[in-house]
């Protein structure tokens, strides 16, 4: 990729992320802070998350540069958003995930922002340098609930594939307690009651956004999808899953 190429990519980038933010994306630098044990907030004034590993640390499936913009820059300006978003309203005294329970949606700039960091928050511990493999109880699980994990794996894929313009595809745990693959637009998420049609814990996530791929896979979001698998974190995957099943 050319240098014109990436500074036109890098400026659409920029306005994807940048919901009520006229300034556009800002530096995650200046949003982190010390709070829990993951260097995020629960409540507000909300922080942006560090890597648990690298930028450069799943190369060759995910680019340094990308990791670089994805975070810093579109991580960073859901948290500055949704900080000022929240700033003397109901939310700001409640946890994101109260607020995502709650929120309405007609309240955009929380609902988008408030998503964003939620969705990137848990993204970032979902992805590893190091090959990992599910357990065996999540394997039986997802064998009981889709037949087999190759079925699994094509019903997240198409999941994927399928998103129109931006959004995320997901396994979640339904409140029947079952494994389900959906998909959200936007930074919509399956937390939030009342905006989308299908709500349950994540377990699992991959974000297809533009942001997250076109510096390396341009417009081929299967190739994107497909090297996803390489670096799931399956070890994070199975926390979730158990937690979600208590």
């Amino acid at each position: 990729m050319n240098k014109r190429e990436f500074i036109k990519l890098a400026g659409l980038a920029s306005v994807a992320a940048a919901v009520g933010n006229p300034a556009g994306m800002v530096s995650a630098a200046s949003l982190k802070g010390k709070n829990d044990t993951n260097g995020n907030s629960p409540k507000a004034p909300f922080t942006v998350p560090a890597l648990p590993y690298a930028f450069d640390a799943l190369e060759p499936h995910i680019d340094k540069t990308t990791m670089e913009i994805h975070h810093d820059k579109h991580h960073g300006a859901y948290v500055k958003n949704l900080n000022d978003a929240v700033k003397g309203t109901k939310y700001e005294s409640l946890t994101l995930d109260e607020i995502l329970a709650s929120v309405k949606a007609d309240d955009k700039a929380i609902r988008n922002n408030g998503g964003g960091h939620y969705n990137h928050s848990l993204f970032w511990t979902l992805l590893s340098p190091t090959k990992t493999t599910p357990s065996d109880k999540l394997k039986a699980a997802v064998t009981a609930s889709f037949g087999s994990w190759e079925k699994f794996q094509d019903a997240f894929n198409t999941a994927a594939k399928t998103v129109f313009g931006s959004g995320w595809a997901w396994l979640i745990v339904t409140p029947a307690g079952k494994l389900q693959v959906i998909s959200t637009p936007n930074q919509d998420n399956p937390l939030m009651k009342g905006i989308v049609k299908e709500t349950g814990k994540p377990v699992l996530a991959l974000d297809v956004w533009e942001h997250a791929y076109y510096l390396k896979y341009h417009n081929v979001r299967p190739d994107y999808i497909a090297a996803f698998w390489n670096v799931i974190n399956w070890n994070e995957v199975d926390k979730l899953y158990a937690a979600a099943i208590k």
